[in-house]
């Protein structure tokens, strides 16, 4: 059975960005058409599931340094014109209050996505935008008066203007497929070939030879080869670490936070973080290492500190001097990796095997052989390219009428609340430009 309807803006995709979107829209455009319309029985699944349930909508400062992807001048633009202090203010009116926690991370009070989620609902329910579920589009057409957008289930809408939310490959089960990105291609628009991002990553099986260590004094450096069990003898360890992902071509990044020692490799924050920039190395052939700082330190002020240690407890068990500045199980990892027996004490420790562990300590590379890909991975990296959107308005440059919002494009930000913030700044930009156009 076939339908035909009409709608002055249709945005494709409920998540985050499409519900924002489409709520922005009808309080500003009152009396006009505005239908979300997406293909699952139930929306709001990947809010549900963000920040361990509980939803981590934004953050105290959210700049475009805290995100990575395309041009970050586009970016800081976006994100000016609908700052992270609006969406606070915007979830409070919403009967959302908000708490701030550790590393400016904004939750709401309850505690629950859910409460998010139902306000957002409720919102666009009063705003008299019209919310259509179980319609997956199927076929979006540019036509001389606007755009055509035909459903699986027979439904046809003539509309004015289009919001592509559709999201991109991350979390697929909450119906993430990256359908959005043959729509926009079909359009016209390019495509950077999108990686996992704020994923986890997996560790393989290396050579159980003794480390190889380069005794330059300025900056020795030591190869430390784990095997597999390695990891998983730590797994459910966690503890403040210093990553560094090199690659081919570009610059060396840095980043501290928590890591989590699993079964399959490791996670955390920290790891999260780096994930992108491994994945999008090997996406584009290029040659990466991901390097672990356990001890924030320079090679010298571990080596004094150690042989102050030696003059002054020349009796304790290197082990346990170690796990004063690592939790016990790390400590005694790294101390066996370097060829040093448990029962060493420091007045035994002998000077190469000192300088060993040193410099297993301040950097010893992970032997990343995978991410586990987008059925774990919070975001996706790549996408539509945003050279060919107007930062201004997010209405494409090479379809007009088409705008493109959230995850949809080339920019992914670090865990914290950065995304769900692009996906509120996106979407009301979108709105605002929208609107505008209409109301001319």
């Amino acid at each position: 059975m076939t339908h035909r309807d009409t709608a002055d803006v249709l945005v494709v995709g409920a998540g985050a960005a499409g519900l924002a979107a489409a709520l922005f829209c009808a309080r500003m455009l009152r009396g006009a058409r505005i239908v979300c319309v997406d293909g699952a029985k139930s929306v709001g699944a990947k809010i549900l599931v963000s920040g361990g349930g509980r939803c981590n909508v934004t953050n105290r400062e959210v700049t475009e340094q805290d995100f990575w992807g395309g041009d970050r001048r586009f970016i800081r633009n976006v994100l000016r014109a609908y700052p992270a202090s609006r969406a606070t203010a915007f979830f409070a009116e919403l009967g959302v209050p908000l708490h701030e926690e550790e590393g400016g991370k904004f939750f709401p009070d309850s505690n629950s996505a859910r409460t998010v989620l139902d306000a957002l609902l409720r919102g666009l329910k009063e705003s008299g935008a019209a919310l259509e579920l179980s319609a997956r589009v199927e076929r979006l057409e540019r036509t001389e008066h606007g755009f055509v957008v035909l459903t699986r289930q027979g439904i046809t809408y003539d509309a004015s203007a289009v919001v592509l939310a559709t999201g991109g490959r991350s979390l697929p089960k909450t119906g993430s497929d990256g359908a959005g990105y043959a729509f926009a291609r079909a359009l016209g628009h390019g495509y950077i070939e999108t990686t996992p991002a704020l994923v986890p990553l997996v560790l393989g099986p290396t050579s159980r030879s003794a480390p190889t260590v380069h005794t330059n004094p300025s900056t020795p450096t030591v190869h430390m080869n784990p095997t597999a069990a390695w990891h998983a003898k730590l797994s459910g360890v966690a503890h403040q670490v210093a990553v560094s992902v090199r690659s081919d071509g570009a610059p060396p990044v840095r980043l501290e936070g928590a890591m989590l020692w699993t079964h399959f490799g490791v996670s955390g924050p920290v790891i999260l973080n780096a994930s992108r920039h491994w994945l999008r190395a090997r996406a584009e052939r290029r040659q990466a290492a991901v390097l672990l700082h356990l001890v924030p330190a320079t090679f010298t002020e571990l080596e004094r500190w150690l042989q102050d240690e030696q003059r002054d407890h020349p009796r304790a068990l290197v082990r346990n001097v170690i796990a004063t500045r690592l939790p016990a199980s790390v400590a005694d990892a790294w101390v066996n990796a370097s060829g040093i027996e448990a029962a060493t004490t420091l007045a035994h420790l002998a000077r190469d095997a000192r300088r060993t562990l040193i410099a297993s300590l301040l950097e010893t590379p992970l032997a990343v052989i995978d991410s586990r890909g987008y059925n774990y991975a919070e975001v996706t990296a790549g996408g539509i390219p945003l050279g060919e959107v107007d930062p201004a308005t997010m209405e494409s440059r090479v379809c007009p009428g088409l705008y493109l919002i959230g995850e949809i494009l080339d920019v992914d930000g670090r865990i914290g609340g950065f995304n769900f913030q692009w996906a509120w700044s996106s979407a009301w930009v979108a709105a605002n430009a929208i609107a505008g156009k209409l109301r001319a």
